[in-house]
Protein backbone atom coordinates (compact mmCIF):
# COMPACT_ATOMS: atom_id res chain seq x y z
CA UNK A 1 0.00 0.00 0.00
CA UNK A 2 2.76 2.39 0.87
CA UNK A 3 4.54 1.54 -2.41
CA UNK A 4 1.42 2.42 -4.42
CA UNK A 5 1.04 5.69 -2.70
CA UNK A 6 4.64 6.48 -3.41
CA UNK A 7 4.11 5.88 -7.11
CA UNK A 8 1.05 8.10 -7.16
CA UNK A 9 2.97 10.82 -5.32
CA UNK A 10 5.67 10.72 -7.97
CA UNK A 11 3.10 11.06 -10.73
CA UNK A 12 1.42 13.98 -8.96
CA UNK A 13 4.77 15.76 -8.43
CA UNK A 14 5.67 15.20 -12.10
CA UNK A 15 2.37 16.67 -13.25
CA UNK A 16 2.80 19.64 -10.88
CA UNK A 17 6.33 20.23 -12.16
CA UNK A 18 5.14 20.09 -15.78
CA UNK A 19 2.41 22.61 -15.00
CA UNK A 20 4.88 25.00 -13.31
CA UNK A 21 7.31 24.74 -16.22
CA UNK A 22 4.51 25.53 -18.64
CA UNK A 23 3.46 28.60 -16.65
CA UNK A 24 7.01 29.88 -16.31
CA UNK A 25 7.74 29.43 -20.01
CA UNK A 26 4.59 31.29 -20.93
CA UNK A 27 5.63 34.25 -18.78
CA UNK A 28 9.38 34.31 -19.48
CA UNK A 29 8.92 33.83 -23.22
CA UNK A 30 6.94 37.09 -23.62
CA UNK A 31 8.16 40.71 -23.72
CA UNK A 32 6.11 42.94 -21.47
CA UNK A 33 7.68 46.23 -22.58
CA UNK A 34 9.32 46.75 -19.20
CA UNK A 35 12.59 44.92 -19.93
CA UNK A 36 15.85 46.90 -19.46
CA UNK A 37 18.29 46.93 -22.37
CA UNK A 38 21.71 45.53 -21.72
CA UNK A 39 24.38 48.14 -21.87
CA UNK A 40 27.02 47.85 -24.59
CA UNK A 41 30.23 48.09 -22.60
CA UNK A 42 32.56 48.05 -25.61
CA UNK A 43 30.53 50.26 -27.89
CA UNK A 44 30.33 47.57 -30.64
CA UNK A 45 26.59 47.02 -30.55
CA UNK A 46 23.88 48.65 -32.60
CA UNK A 47 23.17 52.20 -31.49
CA UNK A 48 20.07 52.76 -29.45
CA UNK A 49 17.16 54.16 -31.38
CA UNK A 50 15.37 55.38 -28.32
CA UNK A 51 17.92 58.01 -27.28
CA UNK A 52 16.13 60.89 -25.64
CA UNK A 53 17.80 63.95 -27.17
CA UNK A 54 15.74 66.28 -25.07
CA UNK A 55 17.67 65.13 -22.01
CA UNK A 56 21.06 66.04 -23.52
CA UNK A 57 22.41 69.44 -22.43
CA UNK A 58 24.86 70.96 -24.93
CA UNK A 59 27.78 72.79 -23.37
CA UNK A 60 29.17 75.84 -25.21
CA UNK A 61 32.52 75.24 -26.86
CA UNK A 62 35.34 77.21 -25.32
CA UNK A 63 37.49 79.00 -27.84
CA UNK A 64 41.24 79.22 -27.52
CA UNK A 65 41.95 82.37 -25.57
CA UNK A 66 45.04 84.32 -26.69
CA UNK A 67 47.90 84.32 -24.26
CA UNK A 68 48.22 87.60 -22.38
CA UNK A 69 51.79 88.81 -22.41
CA UNK A 70 53.02 90.38 -19.19
CA UNK A 71 53.27 94.13 -19.23
CA UNK A 72 56.83 95.29 -19.77
CA UNK A 73 58.18 97.80 -17.23
CA UNK A 74 58.96 101.28 -18.49
CA UNK A 75 62.60 101.99 -19.28
CA UNK A 76 64.27 105.22 -18.11
CA UNK A 77 64.00 106.45 -21.71
CA UNK A 78 60.26 105.73 -21.78
CA UNK A 79 59.79 107.58 -18.52
CA UNK A 80 61.78 110.54 -19.83
CA UNK A 81 59.76 110.74 -23.05
CA UNK A 82 56.53 110.53 -21.04
CA UNK A 83 57.75 113.37 -18.84
CA UNK A 84 58.33 115.56 -21.91
CA UNK A 85 54.92 114.68 -23.37
CA UNK A 86 53.34 115.63 -20.05
CA UNK A 87 54.61 119.22 -20.38
CA UNK A 88 54.58 119.42 -24.20
CA UNK A 89 51.58 117.71 -25.78
CA UNK A 90 52.93 118.41 -29.28
CA UNK A 91 56.12 116.44 -28.68
CA UNK A 92 56.44 113.40 -30.92
CA UNK A 93 59.60 111.27 -30.52
CA UNK A 94 59.56 110.01 -34.12
CA UNK A 95 59.14 113.47 -35.57
CA UNK A 96 61.81 114.83 -33.24
CA UNK A 97 64.31 112.13 -34.31
CA UNK A 98 63.75 112.95 -37.98
CA UNK A 99 64.25 116.66 -37.33
CA UNK A 100 67.35 115.98 -35.24
CA UNK A 101 68.80 113.87 -38.06
CA UNK A 102 68.34 116.76 -40.50
CA UNK A 103 69.85 119.18 -37.96
CA UNK A 104 72.89 116.91 -37.58
CA UNK A 105 73.74 117.11 -41.27
CA UNK A 106 73.10 120.88 -41.39
CA UNK A 107 75.36 121.51 -38.39
CA UNK A 108 78.21 119.26 -39.55
CA UNK A 109 78.20 120.70 -43.07
CA UNK A 110 77.65 124.25 -41.77
CA UNK A 111 80.69 123.96 -39.51
CA UNK A 112 82.81 122.70 -42.43
CA UNK A 113 81.77 125.69 -44.57
CA UNK A 114 82.13 128.15 -41.72
CA UNK A 115 78.46 129.11 -42.07
CA UNK A 116 77.98 130.86 -38.73
CA UNK A 117 74.58 132.25 -39.71
CA UNK A 118 73.10 128.75 -40.05
CA UNK A 119 74.86 127.52 -36.93
CA UNK A 120 73.57 130.40 -34.80
CA UNK A 121 69.97 129.29 -35.39
CA UNK A 122 70.67 125.69 -34.41
CA UNK A 123 73.09 125.98 -31.48
CA UNK A 124 72.85 127.30 -27.95
CA UNK A 125 74.96 130.36 -27.19
CA UNK A 126 77.66 128.29 -25.45
CA UNK A 127 77.97 125.67 -28.19
CA UNK A 128 77.89 128.34 -30.89
CA UNK A 129 80.75 130.17 -29.17
CA UNK A 130 82.87 126.98 -29.26
CA UNK A 131 82.09 126.35 -32.94
CA UNK A 132 82.71 129.97 -33.86
CA UNK A 133 86.11 129.92 -32.12
CA UNK A 134 87.19 126.81 -34.05
CA UNK A 135 86.08 128.38 -37.34
CA UNK A 136 88.01 131.60 -36.66
CA UNK A 137 91.18 129.67 -35.74
CA UNK A 138 90.91 127.71 -38.98
CA UNK A 139 90.48 130.87 -41.02
CA UNK A 140 93.40 132.50 -39.24
CA UNK A 141 95.60 129.59 -40.34
CA UNK A 142 94.37 130.02 -43.92
CA UNK A 143 92.91 126.56 -43.87
CA UNK A 144 89.58 125.20 -45.05
CA UNK A 145 87.69 122.15 -43.93
CA UNK A 146 85.65 119.81 -46.08
CA UNK A 147 83.20 117.25 -44.71
CA UNK A 148 81.23 114.82 -46.83
CA UNK A 149 78.54 112.84 -45.05
CA UNK A 150 78.37 109.53 -46.88
CA UNK A 151 75.44 108.36 -44.78
CA UNK A 152 73.89 108.35 -41.32
CA UNK A 153 73.44 104.75 -40.22
CA UNK A 154 71.96 105.45 -36.80
CA UNK A 155 70.07 108.46 -35.49
CA UNK A 156 68.22 107.48 -32.33
CA UNK A 157 67.06 108.94 -29.05
CA UNK A 158 69.02 107.49 -26.14
CA UNK A 159 67.99 109.75 -23.26
CA UNK A 160 65.20 112.17 -22.39
CA UNK A 161 64.32 114.23 -19.34
CA UNK A 162 62.73 117.42 -18.08
CA UNK A 163 64.78 119.78 -15.92
CA UNK A 164 62.49 122.45 -14.50
CA UNK A 165 60.97 123.94 -17.67
CA UNK A 166 63.66 122.63 -20.01
CA UNK A 167 63.11 119.48 -22.05
CA UNK A 168 66.35 117.66 -22.89
CA UNK A 169 66.70 114.95 -25.53
CA UNK A 170 69.98 113.19 -26.28
CA UNK A 171 70.63 111.66 -29.70
CA UNK A 172 73.15 109.07 -30.77
CA UNK A 173 74.46 109.39 -34.32
CA UNK A 174 76.59 106.86 -36.16
CA UNK A 175 77.64 108.25 -39.52
CA UNK A 176 80.14 107.65 -42.28
CA UNK A 177 82.12 110.76 -43.17
CA UNK A 178 85.08 111.94 -45.17
CA UNK A 179 86.88 114.78 -43.35
CA UNK A 180 89.76 116.70 -44.90
CA UNK A 181 91.48 119.95 -43.91
CA UNK A 182 93.27 121.81 -46.72
CA UNK A 183 96.02 124.41 -46.59
CA UNK A 184 95.77 127.62 -48.55
CA UNK A 185 97.65 126.04 -51.47
CA UNK A 186 95.22 123.10 -51.58
CA UNK A 187 97.52 120.57 -49.98
CA UNK A 188 96.09 118.27 -47.34
CA UNK A 189 96.83 119.45 -43.82
CA UNK A 190 94.79 116.79 -42.07
CA UNK A 191 92.65 113.82 -43.03
CA UNK A 192 92.47 111.57 -46.07
CA UNK A 193 90.13 112.38 -48.96
CA UNK A 194 89.84 108.67 -49.80
CA UNK A 195 89.12 107.43 -46.26
CA UNK A 196 85.56 106.96 -45.07
CA UNK A 197 85.44 107.24 -41.29
CA UNK A 198 82.72 105.75 -39.11
CA UNK A 199 82.05 108.34 -36.42
CA UNK A 200 79.80 108.19 -33.37
CA UNK A 201 78.50 111.43 -31.86
CA UNK A 202 76.32 112.05 -28.80
CA UNK A 203 74.38 115.30 -29.05
CA UNK A 204 71.88 116.81 -26.62
CA UNK A 205 69.12 119.17 -27.72
CA UNK A 206 67.06 121.38 -25.42
CA UNK A 207 63.92 123.51 -25.51
CA UNK A 208 62.13 125.68 -22.98
CA UNK A 209 58.62 124.22 -22.86
CA UNK A 210 57.25 127.53 -21.57
CA UNK A 211 58.53 129.36 -24.64
CA UNK A 212 56.41 129.99 -27.72
CA UNK A 213 59.47 129.10 -29.83
CA UNK A 214 59.04 125.45 -30.93
CA UNK A 215 62.66 125.08 -32.07
CA UNK A 216 65.23 122.95 -30.30
CA UNK A 217 68.88 123.97 -29.90
CA UNK A 218 72.01 121.86 -29.64
CA UNK A 219 73.33 122.40 -26.10
CA UNK A 220 76.03 119.72 -25.75
CA UNK A 221 78.23 117.47 -27.89
CA UNK A 222 80.48 114.62 -26.84
CA UNK A 223 82.00 111.38 -27.96
CA UNK A 224 80.71 108.08 -26.54
CA UNK A 225 82.27 106.92 -23.27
Amino acid sequence: MSGGLGFIDIILFAMLAAFLIYRLSSVLGKRTGHEQERSDLFGAGVSRETTQEENVISLPERGVEPAVEPEQPLTPLDEGLDAIRAVDQNFDPGEFARGANAAFEMIVEGFARGDTETLRNLLSDEVFANFDTAIREREAANQSHETTIVGVDIAEIVQAEVDNSTALVTMKYVSEQVNVTHNEDGSVADGDPSAVLRITDIWTFARDVNSADPNWALVATRSPD
